[in-house]
């Protein structure tokens, strides 16, 4: 019997466990691989996150799942082994990007719509029976001159609705992830800024949510923090930003949903950590706050791995650093001695 979509969720966001985001596009994974001198290739790339999945302890002990791109799920480790039995056989659930990327929204300058509706509804079907039990698909929000504008908000809020639904549909738990980005005009973007277009952002997907009849019970929320832009000249501190986040999502987030996972949204791998800890630190929420990194899991890692086998051990312990790291977060009981006994 298929297990059902609230099971897989609630084991999403277990106690103490987080989402490694994998699903680096080849684009995207090429350009952190040059950026440290690494060829990328097919089997660089599954080296890669190979050694990632047989990081046991890590995986094993902080890792709930795992988010895949299409060329990993179908690939084997260098022995024969499926890259998605080792993650299954860790104990961790995988899972999938199904959108297509971004592209301009029509009439909306600056602003874009994510595609990758056409055809998802066959692309599941095939996903479920590679092992996938769960999906994810990123909605991208701008800040700046007459952004976000309603337009751009109620287009991606529909498309995330629409593939949620077919998710469910294919017994597949959908990661619903609106992202209002970090970067915007400097002067203006402050954590209020934030905060006002994640408020409106979020109350249209879960608008759409519930006109599309989905099972909020059956998903998992991967929105980003309430920050200030990364190049506004008026930061805001660590406490404020958990102290506006969990205000933000204790108005708008239904108590079904099951957990949220956070995206790191291009903070510090430390700074992610910090917030989620300190969110953690105030008490029963309605829901599970956890992590779903990708850079603040992994940057540590593919940077000590540089391409070169002698240095899987080291580029494990630095990924086993950090799942460790965001598992005392997602229970709010990280602090900055921690990381300092480690280095």
């Amino acid at each position: 019997m298929a297990e059902r979509l609230e099971d897989i969720a609630a084991r999403m966001v277990a106690p103490g466990k987080g989402i490694l985001a994998a699903d680096e596009s080849n684009g995207t994974c090429t350009k952190r691989f040059d950026a440290l001198g690494i060829p990328s290739n097919p089997d660089t790339r599954r080296d890669y996150r190979e050694m990632l999945f047989r990081t046991s302890e890590g995986m094993r002990n902080f890792v709930s799942g795992v988010i895949l791109y299409d060329e990993t799920i179908r690939q084997n480790a260098t022995d024969g082994t499926p890259l998605i039995k080792i993650i299954s056989d860790a104990g961790a659930i995988p899972g999938i990007k199904v959108d297509a990327g971004t592209k301009p929204l029509a009439l909306a300058p600056n602003e874009t719509i994510t595609e990758g509706l056409d055809g998802l509804r066959e692309r599941l079907k095939e996903y479920y029976i590679l092992g996938a039990r769960f999906a994810k698909w990123r909605a991208v929000i701008n800040i700046g001159p007459g952004m976000p504008s309603a337009d751009a908000i109620h287009a991606n809020a529909h498309a995330l609705a629409r593939y949620a639904a077919l998710c469910q549909e294919a017994m597949i738990v959908p990661i619903v992830e609106p992202e209002v980005l970090m970067d915007g005009t400097p002067a203006t973007h402050d954590i209020d800024t934030c905060y006002a277009a994640t408020e409106k952002t979020l109350r249209a997907v879960f608008d759409e949510l519930a006109i599309a009849g989905i099972n909020l019970r059956g998903m998992v929320l991967k929105p980003n923090m309430v920050t200030a832009g990364k190049n506004s000249q008026k930061q805001a501190s660590a406490r404020q930003v958990a102290e506006k986040t969990v205000q933000l999502l204790k108005a708008v987030v239904p108590a079904d949903v099951p957990g949220i996972a956070f995206l790191s949204g291009g903070q510090s791998d430390q700074l992610a950590t910090e917030h989620l800890s300190l969110m953690n630190e105030m008490g029963k929420l309605p829901w599970r706050l956890t992590f779903s990194y990708g850079r603040a899991l992994q940057a540590a890692s593919m940077k000590a791995w540089a391409g070169k086998t002698d240095n899987v051990p080291a580029a494990q312990s630095a990924f086993l650093h950090r799942v460790r790291m965001n598992s005392l977060a997602a229970s709010g009981r990280w602090a900055p001695d921690l990381e300092k006994q480690a280095a």
